[in-house]
Formats: structure tokens, sequence, C-alpha cells
């Protein structure tokens, strides 16, 4: 049932999604924004292949792991608590892991050197979206598995996870602006350029997914101010997707072979990620 439950959102989600991605480049072309670049398209196209052939080859195995560990959870939510407050619950928590997921994946080199396509455009359009890292869903194993153990339902957690994902889409584009009052709990497209900027005071902000308050309490929140200049700090010049997935892992691999011995390997690895590719962590 939830497999079919996640399908039909993906269903009615995804052809939205293609449908504003089709009308903001028409926009675009009429206006002459420039937005779409042919090139830089046909690499987002590559890198979500190869994110949806390990979706489909880990999708069911994540979601049995997670009714796993569903038998062994801590407490028993769903007894003490309405439907609405478990969906509320799980949309809320999805978001929090997914915040602290995003942040780790930008200050820990082996989990940069998988997220790192994702930044690796110099655009900001709907469609950038989804230039997904290759080895994403298998990175965020390890994070989102603490969600059953504390209770919530591997059901509701897959559906929420994909409505949450749908909303990632929304926060990829120069055409909306500010949004009012929802600036101040959404990660609206204005928070979300900021995360994809490349200007000194964007780097490393803004890792909210649907929600910004947890960036405004942790102290990782940027307003969007000055223009932002996309890309990471040190662009990769390439748009093969084959390069841009493996570049970062070559530059660690090649540290640790160089290191001088194996505490200093480990923290190529495990340490913050070099400033080829980004900044200096903040």
């Amino acid at each position: 049932m939830t497999e079919l439950t996640v399908t039909q959102t993906l269903s009615i989600g995804l052809p939205i999604a293609f449908f504003i991605i089709l009308l903001e480049a028409i926009i675009s072309t009429s206006q002459k924004r420039n937005l779409y670049k042919k090139e830089d398209t046909l690499c987002t196209i590559g890198l979500l292949s190869g994110n949806m052939a390990v979706v489909f080859l880990t999708k069911g195995l994540t979601l049995a792991f997670h009714i796993f560990l569903y038998q062994f959870r801590v407490f028993d939510l769903a007894e003490y608590l309405p439907l609405w407050a478990m969906w509320a619950l799980s949309f809320i928590l999805i978001d929090l892991v997914f915040y602290l997921y995003h942040r780790m994946s930008h200050r820990i080199s082996f989990l940069w050197a998988i997220h790192m396509s994702h930044h690796s455009s110099q655009e900001m359009n709907f469609a950038v979206s989804f230039r997904q890292a290759w080895f994403g869903p298998v990175s965020k194993i390890p994070f989102f598995m603490v969600l059953p153990l504390i209770g919530l339902d591997p059901t509701i957690i897959a559906v929420a996870g994909a409505l949450s994902t749908l909303w990632g889409i929304v926060g990829h584009t120069q055409m909306i602006n500010k949004l009012g009052p929802l600036e101040l709990i959404l990660n609206t497209p204005s928070h979300h350029r900021v995360h994809h900027g490349a200007n000194s005071q964007y780097i490393d902000k803004n890792y909210g997914n649907l929600l910004i308050i947890w960036d405004k309490m942790f102290g990782t929140f940027e307003p969007e101010i000055e223009k932002v200049k996309y890309g990471l700090v040190k662009n990769v010049n390439t748009f093969n997707p084959v390069k841009i997935t493996f570049m970062a892992w070559q530059d660690i691999i090649k540290d640790m072979r160089n290191s001088e011995n194996f505490g200093e390997a480990l923290k190529y690895f495990f340490g913050p990620p070099k400033t080829k590719h980004k900044a200096e962590i903040q």
C-alpha cells in the first residue's frame, strides 16, 4: 500500500514539476533572461538518471529496512497521537533530519563528494532541483533510519518524504521573489537561492528543505540581500555527469594516498572539504 501511495504522490507531483519547468523555460526565453542552457540541462538529466537508477535499486530495501527497525521503536507514538499529529510530526522530524544530513553534507569531506554535484550548476532554475547526486539515496540511509526507531510509521515517512521532496523543487528558481510572512517559516526560493550562492556570506547557509526555522535556531541562516552568484567557489568547468560525480572522490583518494599517517588519511575522508571546490568552512 505504501509503494502505491508514494507512486500516486509522485505521479501527481512530477507532472506538475515538469510543467513549471516548461513554463519557466518559456518565460525565460520570452523575457530573454537565459535561465536555461542546453549543456547544463543535459548534465542535469545525466545526474538525475544515475540518481534514479540508485533510487530504483534501493527504494524497496530502504522501506523494508525502516519496517524492520520499526519493530524496535523506542516510543509507540501511534498509540498516543492522533493520525493528523503523526503526519505533522513526521513532516517536522523529516525536515530536521534533512537539515542535519544536509549540513553534514557540506561539512564532511566524503559526504560533500557525494552532494557537490547538486551545486555544480552555475544556473538557478527549477530543473536544477533534479540535479541529484548518484549516491545520495545511499548516504541518507544512516540519518533517516532514526525516524522509525523513535516511533514514526514507515508508511507515513515514505509519503511525507515524497511530498517534502516535491516542495524542494519550488526553491530552485529566480522567478519568484520574497513571499512576505512565509519567509519567517518556510524555506522559500529566496532562502534557497542563498544556499546555492558562491558569495562568501552565502556559503554553507540555509540548509532546510521545507522549513527555515532550523537554520534560524542553529545559526546557519542568511537572508538574500546581495545578488547571488550561483555555483561553487571554484566551478567544475565540465558538463560531464560522470566527471562531476567522481571528481571530488578522486581528490580525496589522492590525498589519502599521499597522507603521512592513518590519522591524516582519516582527516581527509571525514574532515571538512578542501577549498578546491568550496570555501573554507565558516
